[in-house]
């Protein structure tokens, strides 16, 4: 059975690589904090993001680079915004690997997706998205959870599919590599303003209203980038954007949530869609794709406007045919 290590030993990691030894699997959890991991192989839990979760005696965990030197598989849970230089660091232990996506963004500046940093960065290696609805702690305990698997056409897919399913985990094969990084990236955009929403008590109403609107938006990008709209469809757009905007489990969602109540964003705490809302306006505005939600929703985050000019901007908007 293939070697595999993740790399990352945040919530998702973790709950990832737990899932993964709890089925048998000979699975190696890769930390970049050394403190961490002497913490997690003492108390066998992850204290941090995952308290009171207990991890599976056979994962190992180390800090050790050998690690991703010596694995055939490697799941990367770097941040989308970290992804290339974690790449461009670790060059010679990922080169030719099969490299397991598990990040949701776009890359700020270049507008890349995931598995387009990787082919930059390392060209020889193989790249794979996981992707879809599911909570690290929910994953951790062994609740279950189905998301999507994308790579490339073949039978590499099919073996990858069997290899990193687990009694818990039900992964469903996609050769749509475009659309499923899309859904998990732009997701997270409407889920900030979901939770703006509630937190400025706005009503289900109105959330539902703009995780329709949303979901349009989605798949408008989407399609014109080439993705096929029934992925938009699946696990990895309509699914998670199902999950992520109605949970306060969700970090975006929380994000907004925290905005809408006129709070501060929290530092030291990833949110991927707050990078992805203006990154997603560098892909649409060339091909003039409407995206008014990502574009409140960056100009909020920067400070261009406040929450309720935000609120009257979108209301105010022509009136129009829903297709």
């Amino acid at each position: 059975m293939s070697r595999l290590t993740v790399a990352g030993a945040g919530a998702f990691g973790t709950a990832l690589a737990a899932s993964l030894a709890r089925d048998g699997r000979d699975v190696t959890l890769w930390a970049r904090d050394a403190s961490a991991a002497d913490q997690m192989r003492e108390t066998r839990e992850n204290a941090r993001h995952l308290a009171g979760i207990p991890l599976p005696e056979n994962l190992t965990i180390t800090t050790d680079t050998d690690a991703l030197a010596t694995a055939e598989t490697i799941l990367l849970t770097v941040p989308t915004q970290k992804l290339r230089g974690f790449l461009t660091d670790h060059r010679a232990s990922l080169t030719g690997k099969t490299c397991v996506l598990c990040c949701k963004g776009i890359e700020t500046g270049t507008g890349l997706l995931p598995a387009q940093i990787l082919h930059e960065a390392l060209p020889d290696s193989q790249a794979a998205i996981l992707t879809g609805p599911g909570f690290a702690a929910e994953i951790a305990r062994g609740l279950p959870t189905a998301l999507t698997l994308a790579t490339a056409p073949g039978e590499h897919g099919t073996a990858l599919q069997r290899l990193l399913s687990t009694r818990s985990i039900r992964l469903y094969l996609s050769h749509d590599m475009t659309g499923a990084q899309l859904g998990g990236a732009l997701k997270n955009v409407i889920a900030i303003a979901c939770g703006i929403s509630i937190g400025r008590n706005l009503g289900e109403s109105a959330r539902a209203a703009l995780m329709t609107r949303g979901y349009a938006e989605m798949q408008r990008l989407a399609v014109a980038l080439g993705a096929r709209r029934e992925t938009l469809a699946g696990l990895s757009g309509l699914g998670d954007l199902a999950l992520t905007c109605t949970s306060e489990k969700s970090r975006n969602f929380s994000l907004g949530l925290t905005l809408g109540r006129g709070g501060e964003r929290q530092t030291g705490t990833t949110f991927e869609g707050a990078a992805t809302a203006q990154a997603s306006l560098t892909l649409a505005d060339p091909l003039e794709i409407e995206l008014p939600i990502a574009r409140i929703v960056a100009d909020v985050l920067a400070h261009r406007c406040d929450i309720d000019e935000a609120v009257a901007a979108l209301l105010s908007r022509p009136l129009r045919s829903e297709n």
